[in-house]
Protein backbone atom coordinates (compact mmCIF):
# COMPACT_ATOMS: atom_id res chain seq x y z
CA UNK A 1 0.00 0.00 0.00
CA UNK A 2 0.98 3.40 -0.05
CA UNK A 3 3.15 4.55 2.69
CA UNK A 4 1.23 7.58 2.82
CA UNK A 5 -3.07 8.89 3.65
CA UNK A 6 -4.32 12.01 1.13
CA UNK A 7 -4.78 15.29 3.23
CA UNK A 8 -5.87 17.34 0.22
CA UNK A 9 -7.77 16.36 -2.61
CA UNK A 10 -7.73 17.84 -6.44
CA UNK A 11 -10.96 17.36 -8.27
CA UNK A 12 -9.67 15.96 -11.83
CA UNK A 13 -11.42 17.09 -14.95
CA UNK A 14 -14.11 14.42 -16.62
CA UNK A 15 -14.44 15.50 -20.81
CA UNK A 16 -16.69 13.57 -23.08
CA UNK A 17 -15.32 12.33 -26.31
CA UNK A 18 -16.81 15.53 -27.82
CA UNK A 19 -14.83 18.12 -25.60
CA UNK A 20 -11.82 16.36 -26.30
CA UNK A 21 -12.03 16.06 -30.26
CA UNK A 22 -12.93 20.38 -30.05
CA UNK A 23 -9.81 20.51 -27.78
CA UNK A 24 -7.44 18.70 -29.29
CA UNK A 25 -8.37 20.08 -33.32
CA UNK A 26 -7.64 23.56 -31.48
CA UNK A 27 -4.26 23.36 -30.39
CA UNK A 28 -3.46 21.42 -33.66
CA UNK A 29 -2.88 18.25 -32.32
CA UNK A 30 -0.16 19.17 -30.08
CA UNK A 31 -0.92 17.93 -26.54
CA UNK A 32 1.47 20.35 -24.87
CA UNK A 33 -0.95 23.13 -25.97
CA UNK A 34 -3.95 21.70 -24.35
CA UNK A 35 -5.50 23.03 -21.04
CA UNK A 36 -4.70 21.13 -18.03
CA UNK A 37 -8.56 21.58 -17.48
CA UNK A 38 -8.92 19.33 -20.65
CA UNK A 39 -6.80 16.66 -19.30
CA UNK A 40 -8.44 13.83 -17.09
CA UNK A 41 -5.20 11.69 -16.56
CA UNK A 42 -1.68 13.93 -17.85
CA UNK A 43 1.15 11.35 -17.37
CA UNK A 44 3.05 13.89 -19.79
CA UNK A 45 6.02 14.58 -17.77
CA UNK A 46 6.77 13.84 -13.77
CA UNK A 47 8.82 17.60 -14.19
CA UNK A 48 7.46 19.78 -11.09
CA UNK A 49 4.12 17.51 -10.54
CA UNK A 50 4.20 15.72 -7.90
CA UNK A 51 2.56 16.34 -4.90
CA UNK A 52 3.96 17.75 -1.59
CA UNK A 53 4.39 16.53 2.00
CA UNK A 54 2.82 17.81 5.10
CA UNK A 55 6.29 18.32 6.23
CA UNK A 56 7.27 20.30 2.69
CA UNK A 57 4.49 22.91 3.49
CA UNK A 58 5.56 23.00 6.79
CA UNK A 59 9.28 24.13 5.98
CA UNK A 60 8.39 26.37 3.17
CA UNK A 61 6.07 28.57 5.68
CA UNK A 62 9.29 29.36 7.27
CA UNK A 63 10.81 30.29 4.32
CA UNK A 64 13.27 33.45 4.68
CA UNK A 65 12.44 35.26 1.75
CA UNK A 66 15.51 38.08 2.04
CA UNK A 67 17.16 39.38 -1.29
CA UNK A 68 20.45 37.76 -0.10
CA UNK A 69 22.09 35.76 2.62
CA UNK A 70 18.23 34.00 3.80
CA UNK A 71 18.38 31.42 6.43
CA UNK A 72 16.93 29.15 3.42
CA UNK A 73 19.44 28.88 1.45
CA UNK A 74 21.73 27.62 3.95
CA UNK A 75 19.44 24.89 4.54
CA UNK A 76 19.53 23.48 1.31
CA UNK A 77 22.97 24.28 0.68
CA UNK A 78 24.12 21.79 3.73
CA UNK A 79 21.52 19.24 2.59
CA UNK A 80 23.01 19.27 -0.60
CA UNK A 81 26.77 19.54 -0.18
CA UNK A 82 25.90 16.25 2.47
CA UNK A 83 23.91 14.56 0.13
CA UNK A 84 26.87 15.35 -2.93
CA UNK A 85 29.59 16.08 -1.74
CA UNK A 86 30.40 18.87 -3.96
CA UNK A 87 32.00 22.20 -2.66
CA UNK A 88 30.10 24.65 -4.64
CA UNK A 89 26.07 24.31 -4.80
CA UNK A 90 24.68 26.81 -7.16
CA UNK A 91 20.43 26.96 -7.16
CA UNK A 92 18.76 27.48 -10.30
CA UNK A 93 15.20 27.74 -11.27
CA UNK A 94 15.07 24.73 -12.73
CA UNK A 95 17.27 21.86 -14.56
CA UNK A 96 17.40 23.19 -18.33
CA UNK A 97 18.53 26.80 -16.49
CA UNK A 98 21.53 25.08 -14.63
CA UNK A 99 22.84 23.17 -18.30
CA UNK A 100 22.71 26.76 -19.24
CA UNK A 101 24.66 28.04 -16.73
CA UNK A 102 27.45 25.29 -16.69
CA UNK A 103 27.53 24.50 -20.37
CA UNK A 104 27.93 28.32 -20.91
CA UNK A 105 31.14 28.37 -19.18
CA UNK A 106 32.45 24.65 -19.69
CA UNK A 107 32.07 24.43 -23.62
CA UNK A 108 33.28 26.37 -26.50
CA UNK A 109 31.90 26.42 -30.05
CA UNK A 110 33.13 22.78 -32.10
CA UNK A 111 33.12 20.97 -28.57
CA UNK A 112 31.61 17.26 -28.20
CA UNK A 113 29.82 16.20 -25.07
CA UNK A 114 29.40 12.62 -24.73
CA UNK A 115 26.83 11.25 -23.04
CA UNK A 116 25.18 7.52 -22.49
CA UNK A 117 21.39 9.77 -23.76
CA UNK A 118 21.41 13.41 -23.83
CA UNK A 119 17.85 14.28 -23.12
CA UNK A 120 15.84 17.12 -25.44
CA UNK A 121 16.82 20.51 -23.35
CA UNK A 122 20.41 19.07 -22.37
CA UNK A 123 20.62 18.45 -26.23
CA UNK A 124 19.44 21.54 -27.34
CA UNK A 125 21.83 23.50 -24.63
CA UNK A 126 25.05 21.55 -26.02
CA UNK A 127 23.56 23.01 -29.64
CA UNK A 128 23.13 26.40 -28.82
CA UNK A 129 26.70 26.86 -27.69
CA UNK A 130 27.82 25.83 -31.25
CA UNK A 131 28.86 22.23 -30.13
CA UNK A 132 27.88 18.06 -30.85
CA UNK A 133 25.52 15.99 -28.63
CA UNK A 134 26.62 12.83 -28.67
CA UNK A 135 24.88 9.62 -27.53
CA UNK A 136 26.83 6.45 -26.84
CA UNK A 137 23.93 4.25 -25.46
CA UNK A 138 25.39 0.67 -24.43
CA UNK A 139 24.24 -2.62 -26.72
CA UNK A 140 21.70 -3.82 -24.19
CA UNK A 141 19.47 -0.47 -25.11
CA UNK A 142 18.96 -1.96 -28.57
CA UNK A 143 16.66 -4.60 -27.67
CA UNK A 144 13.15 -3.13 -25.84
CA UNK A 145 12.18 -6.87 -24.75
CA UNK A 146 15.44 -7.85 -23.10
CA UNK A 147 15.12 -7.41 -19.25
CA UNK A 148 18.76 -6.69 -18.58
CA UNK A 149 18.43 -4.19 -15.44
CA UNK A 150 20.95 -1.21 -16.64
CA UNK A 151 20.21 -0.58 -20.27
CA UNK A 152 20.76 3.26 -19.07
CA UNK A 153 24.91 2.32 -19.29
CA UNK A 154 26.92 4.06 -21.48
CA UNK A 155 29.04 2.03 -24.19
CA UNK A 156 32.50 2.03 -22.03
CA UNK A 157 33.95 0.58 -25.64
CA UNK A 158 32.93 3.73 -27.27
CA UNK A 159 33.51 6.02 -24.56
CA UNK A 160 37.26 5.20 -24.64
CA UNK A 161 37.51 5.13 -28.19
CA UNK A 162 35.82 8.82 -28.32
CA UNK A 163 37.99 10.17 -25.62
CA UNK A 164 41.18 8.97 -27.15
CA UNK A 165 40.27 10.11 -30.82
CA UNK A 166 42.27 13.24 -32.61
CA UNK A 167 39.85 14.53 -34.50
CA UNK A 168 39.88 18.41 -33.87
CA UNK A 169 36.78 18.49 -31.73
CA UNK A 170 37.67 18.52 -28.55
CA UNK A 171 35.51 16.25 -26.01
CA UNK A 172 34.45 18.76 -23.14
CA UNK A 173 32.75 16.36 -20.67
CA UNK A 174 30.77 13.56 -20.67
CA UNK A 175 27.18 13.81 -18.97
CA UNK A 176 25.74 10.52 -17.38
CA UNK A 177 22.34 10.69 -17.12
CA UNK A 178 20.85 8.51 -13.96
CA UNK A 179 18.46 7.04 -14.82
CA UNK A 180 18.83 7.67 -18.60
CA UNK A 181 15.22 9.35 -18.93
CA UNK A 182 16.08 9.60 -23.40
CA UNK A 183 16.84 5.62 -23.33
CA UNK A 184 13.51 4.64 -21.90
CA UNK A 185 13.85 5.41 -18.03
CA UNK A 186 16.85 3.14 -17.79
CA UNK A 187 18.63 2.46 -15.05
CA UNK A 188 22.88 3.39 -14.52
CA UNK A 189 24.86 0.51 -12.70
CA UNK A 190 27.66 1.82 -10.43
CA UNK A 191 29.90 -0.54 -12.02
CA UNK A 192 29.37 1.23 -15.29
CA UNK A 193 29.32 4.58 -13.91
CA UNK A 194 32.77 3.80 -12.01
CA UNK A 195 34.22 3.27 -15.31
CA UNK A 196 33.52 5.56 -16.81
CA UNK A 197 34.67 8.39 -13.59
CA UNK A 198 37.94 6.42 -14.43
CA UNK A 199 38.18 7.22 -18.21
CA UNK A 200 37.16 10.13 -17.83
CA UNK A 201 39.81 11.07 -15.41
CA UNK A 202 42.76 9.27 -17.26
CA UNK A 203 41.93 11.51 -19.98
CA UNK A 204 41.15 14.82 -17.74
CA UNK A 205 37.59 15.32 -19.05
CA UNK A 206 35.02 16.35 -16.06
CA UNK A 207 32.17 14.31 -15.47
CA UNK A 208 28.87 15.68 -14.75
CA UNK A 209 25.72 13.91 -13.80
CA UNK A 210 22.34 14.48 -15.04
CA UNK A 211 21.19 13.88 -11.58
CA UNK A 212 17.46 14.61 -11.92
CA UNK A 213 16.17 11.19 -10.64
CA UNK A 214 18.97 10.07 -8.91
CA UNK A 215 16.93 8.41 -6.38
CA UNK A 216 15.11 6.09 -8.11
CA UNK A 217 18.58 5.35 -10.03
CA UNK A 218 19.99 4.31 -6.31
CA UNK A 219 16.69 2.39 -5.62
CA UNK A 220 17.48 0.45 -8.98
CA UNK A 221 20.83 0.03 -8.13
CA UNK A 222 19.83 -1.64 -4.88
CA UNK A 223 17.47 -4.04 -6.51
CA UNK A 224 19.41 -5.06 -9.03
CA UNK A 225 23.07 -4.91 -8.35
CA UNK A 226 24.91 -7.52 -6.62
CA UNK A 227 27.30 -6.05 -4.75
CA UNK A 228 24.80 -3.15 -3.10
CA UNK A 229 21.78 -4.88 -2.31
CA UNK A 230 22.90 -3.79 1.17
CA UNK A 231 23.05 -0.80 0.91
CA UNK A 232 20.54 1.65 0.90
CA UNK A 233 19.47 4.16 -1.40
CA UNK A 234 21.43 6.72 0.60
CA UNK A 235 24.42 5.76 0.54
CA UNK A 236 24.17 4.80 -3.20
CA UNK A 237 23.50 8.28 -4.13
CA UNK A 238 25.89 9.20 -2.19
CA UNK A 239 29.14 7.07 -4.02
CA UNK A 240 27.39 7.71 -7.34
CA UNK A 241 27.79 11.75 -6.85
CA UNK A 242 31.54 11.30 -5.89
CA UNK A 243 32.51 9.03 -8.70
CA UNK A 244 31.29 12.37 -10.98
CA UNK A 245 33.49 15.93 -11.11
CA UNK A 246 29.80 17.80 -10.86
CA UNK A 247 26.03 17.67 -11.53
CA UNK A 248 22.81 19.71 -12.81
CA UNK A 249 19.89 18.52 -11.41
CA UNK A 250 16.33 19.18 -11.87
CA UNK A 251 14.56 19.13 -8.29
CA UNK A 252 11.09 18.58 -10.08
CA UNK A 253 11.67 15.18 -10.07
CA UNK A 254 13.56 13.53 -7.52
CA UNK A 255 14.01 16.97 -5.30
CA UNK A 256 9.40 16.26 -5.10
CA UNK A 257 9.52 19.99 -5.98
CA UNK A 258 7.29 22.39 -7.94
CA UNK A 259 10.20 24.82 -9.33
CA UNK A 260 14.14 24.31 -8.47
CA UNK A 261 17.38 22.79 -9.82
CA UNK A 262 20.80 23.44 -8.92
CA UNK A 263 24.57 23.01 -10.20
CA UNK A 264 26.93 20.92 -8.16
CA UNK A 265 30.91 21.52 -9.12
CA UNK A 266 33.96 21.29 -7.06
CA UNK A 267 36.39 22.81 -9.42
CA UNK A 268 36.54 26.36 -7.93
CA UNK A 269 37.27 28.41 -10.90
CA UNK A 270 34.82 27.11 -13.02
CA UNK A 271 31.99 27.86 -10.51
CA UNK A 272 32.99 31.35 -10.28
CA UNK A 273 32.07 31.69 -13.99
CA UNK A 274 29.17 29.70 -13.21
CA UNK A 275 28.34 32.34 -10.58
CA UNK A 276 28.57 35.44 -12.24
CA UNK A 277 26.08 34.14 -14.91
CA UNK A 278 23.95 33.04 -12.63
CA UNK A 279 23.70 36.43 -10.62
CA UNK A 280 23.06 37.97 -14.48
CA UNK A 281 20.68 35.57 -15.83
CA UNK A 282 19.05 33.83 -12.45
CA UNK A 283 19.10 36.29 -9.57
CA UNK A 284 21.87 36.48 -6.49
CA UNK A 285 23.54 32.74 -5.77
CA UNK A 286 21.79 32.86 -2.73
CA UNK A 287 18.12 32.29 -4.52
CA UNK A 288 19.18 31.75 -7.97
CA UNK A 289 16.02 32.81 -8.78
CA UNK A 290 13.68 31.05 -6.20
CA UNK A 291 11.84 31.89 -3.09
CA UNK A 292 13.17 31.14 0.00
CA UNK A 293 10.30 28.73 0.82
CA UNK A 294 11.46 26.82 -2.47
CA UNK A 295 14.63 25.80 -1.35
CA UNK A 296 13.38 24.77 1.79
CA UNK A 297 11.21 22.76 0.41
CA UNK A 298 13.53 21.24 -1.85
CA UNK A 299 15.91 20.65 0.59
CA UNK A 300 13.32 19.13 2.37
CA UNK A 301 12.06 16.97 -0.58
CA UNK A 302 16.01 15.84 -1.52
CA UNK A 303 15.42 14.21 2.61
CA UNK A 304 12.36 12.12 1.59
CA UNK A 305 13.43 10.99 -1.57
CA UNK A 306 15.79 8.77 -0.89
CA UNK A 307 13.59 6.95 2.16
CA UNK A 308 13.09 3.02 0.84
CA UNK A 309 9.15 2.97 1.73
CA UNK A 310 8.87 5.94 -0.83
CA UNK A 311 10.90 4.43 -3.57
CA UNK A 312 9.28 0.94 -3.07
CA UNK A 313 5.84 2.13 -3.18
CA UNK A 314 6.75 4.03 -6.58
CA UNK A 315 8.34 0.93 -7.95
CA UNK A 316 5.03 -0.99 -6.96
CA UNK A 317 2.64 1.57 -8.96
CA UNK A 318 4.93 1.68 -12.35
CA UNK A 319 4.82 -2.35 -11.77
CA UNK A 320 0.79 -2.12 -11.50
CA UNK A 321 0.93 -0.01 -14.69
CA UNK A 322 3.08 -1.95 -16.32
CA UNK A 323 1.11 -5.25 -15.74
CA UNK A 324 -2.01 -3.47 -16.96
CA UNK A 325 -0.76 -2.49 -20.44
CA UNK A 326 0.90 -5.76 -20.99
CA UNK A 327 -2.30 -7.47 -20.31
CA UNK A 328 -4.33 -4.52 -22.71
CA UNK A 329 -1.68 -6.28 -25.40
CA UNK A 330 0.61 -3.38 -25.62
CA UNK A 331 4.25 -4.05 -25.24
CA UNK A 332 6.65 -1.47 -23.68
CA UNK A 333 10.17 -1.11 -22.86
CA UNK A 334 11.37 -3.34 -20.48
CA UNK A 335 11.64 -3.79 -17.72
CA UNK A 336 9.89 -0.49 -16.24
CA UNK A 337 11.78 1.82 -14.19
CA UNK A 338 10.19 3.98 -11.92
CA UNK A 339 9.28 7.59 -13.33
CA UNK A 340 7.67 6.57 -16.86
CA UNK A 341 6.49 3.38 -18.86
CA UNK A 342 7.74 3.54 -22.31
CA UNK A 343 4.72 1.98 -25.04
CA UNK A 344 6.17 0.82 -27.82
CA UNK A 345 3.94 2.43 -30.69
CA UNK A 346 6.26 1.34 -33.56
CA UNK A 347 5.00 -2.38 -32.76
CA UNK A 348 1.31 -1.30 -31.90
CA UNK A 349 1.09 0.59 -35.33
CA UNK A 350 2.90 -0.97 -37.75
CA UNK A 351 0.91 0.60 -40.82
CA UNK A 352 1.80 3.75 -39.63
CA UNK A 353 5.47 4.42 -41.59
CA UNK A 354 8.26 6.66 -39.14
CA UNK A 355 7.35 10.02 -41.20
CA UNK A 356 3.93 9.88 -40.07
CA UNK A 357 4.28 9.44 -36.25
CA UNK A 358 3.01 6.81 -35.33
CA UNK A 359 4.35 7.41 -31.49
CA UNK A 360 2.49 11.05 -31.81
CA UNK A 361 -0.57 9.07 -33.66
CA UNK A 362 -0.88 6.62 -30.41
CA UNK A 363 -0.65 9.78 -27.85
CA UNK A 364 -3.14 11.11 -30.01
CA UNK A 365 -5.11 8.49 -29.54
CA UNK A 366 -4.65 8.08 -26.01
CA UNK A 367 -6.14 11.22 -25.44
CA UNK A 368 -9.16 11.15 -27.77
CA UNK A 369 -10.57 7.98 -26.09
CA UNK A 370 -9.41 8.15 -22.22
CA UNK A 371 -8.62 11.77 -21.63
CA UNK A 372 -4.84 10.68 -20.89
CA UNK A 373 -2.10 13.03 -21.98
CA UNK A 374 1.28 11.43 -22.68
CA UNK A 375 4.68 12.54 -24.34
CA UNK A 376 5.86 11.10 -27.79
CA UNK A 377 9.54 9.97 -28.19
CA UNK A 378 10.13 8.74 -31.21
CA UNK A 379 10.11 10.21 -35.01
CA UNK A 380 8.52 13.96 -34.22
CA UNK A 381 11.31 13.95 -31.61
CA UNK A 382 14.13 12.77 -33.17
CA UNK A 383 13.49 12.57 -36.59
CA UNK A 384 14.09 14.54 -39.51
CA UNK A 385 12.30 14.91 -43.08
CA UNK A 386 13.55 16.98 -46.13
CA UNK A 387 10.81 19.64 -47.90
CA UNK A 388 8.63 17.22 -49.41
CA UNK A 389 8.43 15.55 -46.17
CA UNK A 390 10.50 12.38 -46.64
CA UNK A 391 12.41 10.69 -43.55
CA UNK A 392 15.97 11.98 -43.59
CA UNK A 393 16.71 10.61 -40.37
CA UNK A 394 14.65 8.59 -38.03
CA UNK A 395 15.25 7.04 -34.33
CA UNK A 396 15.80 4.00 -34.22
CA UNK A 397 11.91 3.34 -32.11
CA UNK A 398 8.64 4.62 -31.70
CA UNK A 399 7.98 5.37 -27.89
CA UNK A 400 5.07 7.05 -26.16
CA UNK A 401 6.48 7.83 -22.85
CA UNK A 402 3.78 7.95 -19.50
CA UNK A 403 5.93 9.93 -16.84
CA UNK A 404 4.36 9.39 -13.45
CA UNK A 405 3.99 12.21 -11.19
CA UNK A 406 4.92 11.44 -8.02
CA UNK A 407 2.55 10.69 -5.45
CA UNK A 408 -0.39 11.87 -7.24
CA UNK A 409 -2.65 8.94 -8.48
CA UNK A 410 -3.97 5.89 -7.29
CA UNK A 411 -3.65 2.56 -8.54
CA UNK A 412 -7.62 3.07 -10.50
CA UNK A 413 -6.41 5.96 -12.31
CA UNK A 414 -3.63 3.71 -13.52
CA UNK A 415 -6.01 0.94 -14.09
CA UNK A 416 -8.60 3.39 -16.38
CA UNK A 417 -5.30 3.98 -18.53
CA UNK A 418 -4.84 -0.02 -18.84
CA UNK A 419 -8.58 0.29 -19.93
CA UNK A 420 -8.34 2.47 -22.74
CA UNK A 421 -5.48 1.21 -23.89
CA UNK A 422 -7.03 -2.31 -24.09
CA UNK A 423 -10.02 -0.35 -26.35
CA UNK A 424 -7.24 1.08 -28.42
CA UNK A 425 -5.45 -2.11 -28.95
CA UNK A 426 -8.60 -3.49 -30.65
CA UNK A 427 -8.87 -1.53 -33.22
CA UNK A 428 -5.15 -0.35 -33.30
CA UNK A 429 -5.46 -0.27 -37.29
CA UNK A 430 -7.93 2.59 -37.18
CA UNK A 431 -5.15 4.92 -35.88
CA UNK A 432 -3.77 7.47 -38.42
CA UNK A 433 -0.57 8.68 -38.66
CA UNK A 434 -0.44 13.02 -38.75
CA UNK A 435 1.86 15.00 -41.06
CA UNK A 436 3.66 18.47 -39.72
CA UNK A 437 1.95 21.67 -40.80
CA UNK A 438 4.20 23.99 -38.91
CA UNK A 439 7.40 23.25 -36.99
CA UNK A 440 10.44 25.08 -35.33
CA UNK A 441 14.29 24.81 -36.02
CA UNK A 442 15.09 23.26 -32.86
CA UNK A 443 12.92 20.96 -30.12
CA UNK A 444 9.46 20.98 -32.45
CA UNK A 445 7.97 18.34 -30.56
CA UNK A 446 7.23 21.64 -28.40
CA UNK A 447 5.35 24.38 -30.97
CA UNK A 448 4.78 21.56 -33.92
CA UNK A 449 0.98 21.89 -35.41
CA UNK A 450 -0.11 18.78 -36.99
CA UNK A 451 -3.14 17.39 -39.15
CA UNK A 452 -3.93 13.90 -39.78
CA UNK A 453 -3.27 11.87 -42.68
CA UNK A 454 -6.25 11.43 -44.65
CA UNK A 455 -6.94 8.69 -47.54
Amino acid sequence: MEPYRIKVVEPIPLTTPQQRKAAIERVHYNLFDLRADEVTIDLLSDSGTGALSSAQLAVGMAGDESYAGSRSFYRFRDTVSELTGYTHILPAHQGRAAERILFSNLLEPGDTVLSNTHFDTTRANVELNGCVARDLPCPEARNLDSREPFKGNIDLGALEQALGESTGSRVAAVVMTITNNGGGGQPVSMENLRRASELCRRHSVPLILDAARFAENAWLVTRHEEAYRNHTPRQVAEEAFRLADGCVMSAKKDGIVHIGGFIGLNDPELAQKCELLLIATEGFPTYGGLAGRDLDMMAQGLQEVTEPSYLAERAESADHLAQRVRAAGVDILEPPGLHALYLNAGRLLPHIPPHQYPGHALACRLYLEGGIRSAELGSLYLGEEDEEGNPVKSPPYELVRLALPRRVYTRSHYDHVGRTLERIAKTAESVRGYRIVEQSPILRHFRAKLQPVTG
